[in-house]
């Protein structure tokens, strides 16, 4: 579906916010969605099994889907929010990370100019929250410039991307997202890269990344993956 053969009413851009416990920094996630000065989008919260003041303060904002489901993890929030979508266009949103008002305008645009592009991603910048220590391991040049950003709230993909690639593989507890974009590559999906950071990803106490290193099998899975799906399509193919 073109940008001219939109039908009425129907957003071109459908943003897939998916929290847990995440009322601490929620509103602020929801505002910098709404915020963007591209319009034509839905906001989808998709609470993943939510025990805190989530719901309500969810519930409460104008404007946004919310719909709740039983705890089943990131990959199955985001799933679910894909299922409601009614956008060509899909972006993600995480409960504690923010977006520059431009971000979805300037993606739109990549898209719209380049009709062979299946994705587009911009850089991104790590910001530690006030008061919370920089996570063990991390390096203090990580916070000092921006990155690439090869995660999904970098991400506007064309809905046709899922179709060929498929949804977030919801056995991955972390590295989801490393597995999609291996599979996207695989696939051969085009991709580019903006060259601004247009995303600040929060760094906090309860970042559910913080547990990756204790789950770096699953990261390990989604490479031995891809090398497996290389080796049956063969050299040269």
């Amino acid at each position: 579906m073109t940008a001219g053969e939109m039908r009425i009413g129907v957003p071109r851009v459908s943003v897939v916010l998916a929290v847990r416990d995440g009322d601490r920094f929620l509103g602020e996630a929801m505002d910098s969605v709404e915020g963007q000065d591209y319009r034509d989008l839905e906001l989808i919260v998709v609470d993943d099994g939510s025990t805190d003041g989530t719901r309500a303060l969810a519930k409460a904002r104008g404007g946004a889907i919310y719909v709740r489901q039983e705890h089943g993890g990131i990959a199955s929030a985001r799933n679910r929010g894909i299922g409601l979508a009614r956008g060509e266009l899909i972006a993600f949103m995480s409960h504690d990370d923010l977006w520059e008002p431009q971000k979805l305008r300037v993606q739109v645009g990549l898209l719209d100019g380049d009709l062979g592009l299946d994705l587009v991603v911009t850089r991104m910048r790590l910001f530690l929250e006030p008061g919370c220590a920089r996570p063990a391991g991390s390096r203090r040049e990580w916070f000092e410039r921006d990155q690439e950003g090869w995660v999904p709230e970098t991400m506007l993909a064309r809905r046709a991307a899922f179709e060929a690639v498929g949804l977030f593989d919801p056995t991955y507890v972390v590295g989801e997202d490393t597995d999609w974009f291996a599979r996207a590559r695989d696939a051969g999906l085009r991709s580019a890269v903006v060259p601004e950071a247009l995303v600040r990803k929060r760094v906090h106490d309860r970042n559910a990344s913080a547990e990756g290193g204790a789950k770096s099998h699953l990261l390990l899975r989604a490479l031995k993956a891809s090398l497996e799906r290389k080796r049956a399509i063969g050299p040269g193919q």
